[in-house]
């Protein structure tokens, strides 16, 4: 049966599954890549790690009951006993656990001298959402697009913020194209 959402399924970006999709893109495109490139360069499949703290990606901790009591090693102190009320319901809350992230990219290299000729980024859903994952990234972009390496980004979602490009017409070669 065919998809019934033109594009992007959007069950794919489910933080659950797109660690997984993500991880089979880059890998499918570095395959059809390496097998068109000339012995001159190779693409490498790399990594970016930073902790997350975003609200939404806290760990959803259950609270128990809990009781406190203290034994007596001697008999001549005089106990005492305290009953908390019973609480009717769980209580649930989240607590920003940071969690480590990894986002794999591809970047094309000269085999020679390891100098990146082009990366190459499938864009996650933390890139397009405010917080570490979108500062870390638009950190690397930054350092990219003032280099002489070439930047391919490849945003298949649907969600979250998009990454900023200023539109600009070339009317000399009579082509459009974007300034990041």
């Amino acid at each position: 049966m065919p998809s019934p959402f033109p594009g992007m399924n959007p069950y794919l970006e489910n933080p659950l599954r797109w660690s997984e999709v993500h991880h089979r893109l880059i890998t499918a495109i570095a395959i059809a890549i390496e097998s068109n490139l000339s012995l001159q360069y190779r693409v490498a499949i790399e990594k970016r790690i930073y902790l997350s703290e975003e609200e939404e990606e806290s760990v959803t901790v259950a609270i128990p009951d809990v009781s406190v009591y203290s034994q007596s090693s001697t008999s001549s102190q005089t106990r005492s006993t305290m009953t908390l009320p019973a609480q009717t319901e769980a209580v649930t809350v989240r607590l920003p656990v940071p969690e480590e992230m990894r986002e794999g990219y591809l970047e094309i290299r000269e085999e020679e001298t390891g100098y990146v000729v082009t990366a190459i980024e499938v864009i996650s859903p933390t890139n397009k959402r405010a917080g570490m994952g979108r500062d870390a990234y638009e950190k690397k972009r930054r350092k990219v697009l003032s280099s002489p390496t070439n930047l391919v980004e490849i945003d298949l979602l649907r969600g979250g913020k998009p990454m900023r490009m200023n539109y600009r017409p070339n009317p000399a070669i009579g082509l459009s194209h974007f300034d990041c």
